[in-house]
C-alpha cells in the first residue's frame, strides 16, 4: 500500500479510520457561522464530536467517560474542523499554520488531565498537517457543553496568501 503523502491524503485516510464521512452534514446548529474569514486567517467556531447527526461520547469526563473516551471525542472534533476547512478552501495544503486551538472539556471537578484530553485534537492536527499543525493551545474544564458533548474545539488558522 502506498503511504499517503499530502495533507489531504493523510486526512482522508485518518477520517476513514475513524469512520468519519468528510462529506457529511457539517452545519451550524444556530444563528452563527462555522467559519469566518479575516484577511488570511480563518476562525473556526467550536465544534463538538458529532458524526452522522449524533454526538459521540456524550457525558462528563471523570464520571461517564474516561481519558481515552475524551481523547477520541477531541480527535473527532479535530477531524470535523479539518473537514470544514478543506471544504472551504479546497485543500489542507493551503494552511500555513494552525495558530491556536481552544479545547473545552466537560469534566468532574477533580478531573485534572485536561491537557491530555486536548492531546486527542493536537495529535490529529500534527499528524495531518505536520509542522503547520503545531499550535498554541488553551484547555479549559467546564460545567456544560452543547448537546451533552464531552469536548468542544475551536481554532484560528493562518492560510497561505
Amino acid at each position: 500500500m502506498i503511504k499517503p503523502t499530502t495533507r489531504d491524503e493523510r486526512f482522508i485516510e485518518l477520517a476513514k479510520e475513524h469512520g468519519f464521512d468528510i462529506y457529511d452534514e457539517n452545519t451550524a446548529g444556530g444563528h452563527y457561522s462555522l467559519l469566518v474569514w479575516h484577511g488570511n486567517e480563518l476562525y473556526v467556531s467550536g465544534l463538538v464530536p458529532r458524526m452522522n447527526g449524533k454526538i459521540q461520547y456524550p457525558g462528563r469526563v471523570g464520571l461517564e467517560l474516561n481519558l481515552a473516551d475524551a481523547q477520541a471525542a477531541a480527535g473527532i472534533s479535530a477531524i470535523r474542523a479539518l473537514a470544514l476547512i478543506m471544504e472551504a478552501v479546497g485543500s489542507l495544503d493551503k494552511i500555513k499554520s494552525l495558530v491556536r486551538i481552544t479545547v473545552h472539556v466537560k469534566s468532574t471537578f477533580d478531573f485534572v488531565d485536561l491537557s491530555e484530553v486536548a492531546n486527542g485534537a493536537s495529535d490529529v492536527f500534527t499528524h495531518v498537517l505536520g509542522d503547520a499543525g503545531k499550535h498554541t493551545r488553551t484547555t479549559v474544564g467546564v460545567y456544560q457543553l452543547p448537546k451533552n458533548a464531552a469536548v468542544e474545539v475551536d481554532m484560528i488558522v493562518a492560510l497561505e496568501p
